[in-house]
């Protein structure tokens, strides 16, 4: 997982709309003092997609209309993003989990698999921690459980971090596009630079998971192999199939020649892994019936 400062290339990357498809029902929900932004589309079991940091809907570009083609995809805007407006409030996981967990009961979404991007991925994890019952199964993309998983490069570049790299034209112009207070972006932007010194030591809430995850990952991402390979063994994953015992429920994949910006934008991979997951499929090997 990165957040913020490499979410925002993404989120410039993606400035275009999805393919055209019928179009999403858009609405407002009340959330935790907040007008909560989120669109609707596409029918079957539900499915919750969280974006990553300042990015928005239209900036998760085609894996949205993509996963609608076989979901009911509810996609929300987190506190400041997008439609959503800001609230005098710390954006931190545990409080972005709450919101979607609230956000939930608000649309009577009693229970439903879980998408998540970036920060998006690190909030579905805490919504999994915090709010089990509410989570059926859980796609992560670019996420980690601890800050010390991440590259150093992106370590060593969190306490540089201040407001003025990010104030200012281009990203203060895409922000004002959607914001209800275009004049809100610096109170904003200091609240996602304390997210990124938000410590991240979820190790132990991990391990006790039950929920069936697939782990998604570039293998140049912010968040180092190692990280994720350790995070899958957590879930019970990285034991040896073909001995007669089951696979775990979780899944981990490693996207080829890919960075943090590119997972979001690989739709076609993305979805090849992630329907096939959603769906219960498993590859059977040769010693199976």
């Amino acid at each position: 997982m990165i957040r913020n400062l490499m979410a925002i290339a993404t989120a410039l990357l993606l400035s275009t709309q999805a393919q055209a498809q019928p179009e999403p029902k858009g609405d407002y929900a009340e959330v935790n003092g907040m007008n909560m932004y989120y669109e609707v589309s596409g029918t079957g079991d539900p499915l919750v997609v969280l974006h990553g940091a300042y990015m928005n809907i239209p900036t998760m570009g085609e894996i949205i209309p993509k996963l609608a083609e076989t979901h009911q995809v509810y996609a929300i805007e987190f506190q400041g993003h997008g439609r959503t407006n800001d609230i005098e409030r710390p954006v931190t996981y545990p409080n972005l989990a709450d919101d979607v967990a609230a956000f939930m009961d608000a649309v009577a979404l009693e229970k439903a698999d879980v998408f998540g991007y970036s920060m998006g991925a690190a909030a579905a994890l805490q919504l999994a921690i915090r709010h089990p019952e509410k989570v059926d199964q859980l796609v992560l993309a670019s996420v980690s459980y601890d800050m010390s998983g991440s590259q150093p490069e992106f370590l060593e570049m969190i306490p540089t971090m201040t407001p003025e790299m990010f104030v200012g034209p281009p990203m203060e112009d895409a922000w004002k596009q959607y914001a209800p207070n275009p004049d809100g972006f610096r109170p904003f932007v200091e609240r996602m630079i304390a997210l990124e010194h938000e410590p991240l030591a979820w190790e132990d809430d991990v391990a006790k998971l039950k929920t069936p995850m697939l782990i998604i990952a570039g293998d140049s991402d912010m968040v180092t192999l190692e990280h994720i390979v350790s995070m899958f063994r957590l879930v019970g994953g990285g034991v040896a199939g073909d001995m007669g015992k089951p696979l775990a429920t979780s899944r981990l994949a490693i996207l080829p020649a890919t960075s943090h910006t590119a997972v979001i934008d690989q739709v076609a991979l993305l979805h090849l892994l992630i329907e096939p997951f959603l769906n219960g499929e498993t590859p059977k090997g040769m010693f199976e019936q």
